[in-house]
């Protein structure tokens, strides 16, 4: 599958660490032009450096900045889009701060549709395209305290699965890759908070809430996911559309 994507351009939100960071080293490993878009510019030209990409400072946060004429001169034409970008917060419903519900449903569902509106068209028009959203099993599975993260991601797979209606009949396919906990700075992050808001030590955090439900007993690693987005996103996947692919030690087959 080595250059197997030659001449196609990939876009990689979230790209200047954890599983954005690993996906856009395999994308650009077979051959891809890869645009790393964070909003740590530093770190996303760090990433683009190291792989001969493009650096995408980007606050996708910013209606200004993701608007259909801010992406029409950021964005050149995507053949590979993958939605990865996101955020987690932990609190009881009847405590969530509502400004950080909607924050992360703007970023995890309302900025993949803006990008996918934005580079359906171009991929119609080729007759080829791939759309992969980095989902989670949280898409697929409930969690307490995590209700605006489950409903993003639940959205999410939903969104997908109508693009993948839409796109089908021309050349596009779109799928959800749905991991358990992966090994990234967003899951370091979360250790403290899950102790905090379960009244447990930090140190037991893994294997009696991250863990639990998994029979595999590890962290997905970030090398795991960016493997399947490269599958997904080659030829050999064009009859897999409107799918979501587990990757989370058996926790969703209970």
């Amino acid at each position: 599958m080595t250059n197997s994507l030659e001449r196609k351009t990939a876009l990689v939100t979230g790209g200047a660490s954890g599983i954005g960071e690993a996906v856009a080293h395999t994308l650009s490993s077979r051959g891809a032009q890869v645009i790393v878009a964070d909003r740590d510019g530093n770190a996303a030209r760090r990433v683009a450096a190291d792989i001969g990409g493009t650096a995408w400072e980007v606050d996708l946060l910013d209606p200004d900045q993701v608007s259909d004429e801010a992406l029409a001169r950021a964005l050149p034409p995507i053949d590979i889009l993958v939605n990865n970008a996101g955020v987690q917060r932990l609190s009881p419903i009847e405590d969530f701060a509502p400004g950080d519900f909607r924050m992360i449903v703007t970023l995890m569902l309302e900025v993949p549709f803006l990008l996918i509106r934005r580079v359906l068209p171009c991929m119609y028009e080729r007759e080829w395209g791939r759309i992969i959203n980095v989902s989670s099993v949280h898409g697929l599975r409930a969690s307490p305290f995590k209700s605006a993260y489950v409903s993003a991601k639940h959205g999410l797979e939903g969104l997908s699965k109508v693009t993948a209606l839409e796109g089908g009949p021309k050349g596009v396919t779109s799928n959800c890759i749905s991991p358990g906990y992966v090994r990234t700075p967003l899951v370091e992050k979360q250790l403290a908070e899950q102790a905090e808001v379960h009244g447990i030590p930090e140190s037991e955090v893994l294997s009696r809430i991250m863990l639990t439900e998994s029979a595999i007993k590890r962290l997905v690693e970030p090398s795991e996911v960016a493997s399947l987005v490269g599958w997904l996103a080659s030829e050999e996947s064009t009859m897999v559309t409107g799918a979501s692919y587990t990757m989370d030690g058996g926790w969703s087959a209970r």
